[in-house]
């Protein structure tokens, strides 16, 4: 339990930068379009989710450029993007509920997040901190977010432009952006079981030196 306060007093030191900023706008932004949406807000929804994609392209840009690292950036930034993703997997579901295949690959976009929230909450329970985002990562979010904003604007009869994308070409990004995504996970496997692995290795000789006093 206090490798985890350590942990969690760890992840506030040098917090308050402008990409974590970013962050927090990018999550404030998901109920905006959430709501513009509901409201067949359809281009405006698609714009404020442009906006918040572009806050993950540069928050990145600036934390390295002007060693605005931090502990909790590297945690933060995913989290954003997963709850921003989350958003628009269920608002496609909401417009494209009647589309067989298209529900069943969002379901599977749903099934990909929880197990990586269900595996960054281990990690930080035994007082480690989950990897920063990986190249595939960062490319399998930005090949989400391009595909599912043109899908939001352009896709189907309740869209900004009606019926630009057929139902085939739509599909075809979804299972697209799913590959990408799912690789992208499998590209966090490795690193997830080497810190596992690396904390009982730890953990071992530690309590031996407890048995033998």
């Amino acid at each position: 339990m206090d490798n985890f306060k350590d942990n969690i007093n760890d992840l506030f030191k040098g917090w308050n930068t402008i990409p974590n900023w970013l962050c927090f706008l990018r999550i404030a932004l998901i109920p905006v379009f959430s709501v513009l949406f509901v409201k067949d807000r359809f281009l405006i929804a698609a714009i404020v989710m442009a906006v918040a994609a572009l806050t993950d392209l540069f928050d990145g840009k600036i934390a390295r450029k002007y060693n605005m690292v931090s502990n909790l950036g590297k945690i933060l930034d995913p989290i954003a993007d997963k709850l921003s993703q989350m958003a628009i997997v269920i608002i496609l579901l909401y417009k494209f509920w009647d589309i067989t295949y298209f529900k069943v690959l969002l379901f599977l976009f749903i099934a990909k997040e929880l197990v990586m929230l269900i595996g960054g909450a281990l990690l930080l329970a035994k007082g480690l901190r989950p990897t920063a985002a990986e190249t595939i990562g960062k490319i399998s979010t930005t090949v989400f977010y391009v595909f599912m904003i043109l899908i939001i604007a352009f896709g189907g009869e309740n869209a900004a432009i009606k019926n630009l994308l057929p139902e085939p070409v739509m599909i075809g990004m979804v299972v697209i952006s799913l590959l990408f995504t799912f690789a992208a996970l499998f590209s966090y496997v490795p690193g997830f079981f080497k810190q596992i692995k690396e904390k009982s290795e730890k953990a071992e000789p530690a309590e031996a030196n407890e048995a033998e006093e």
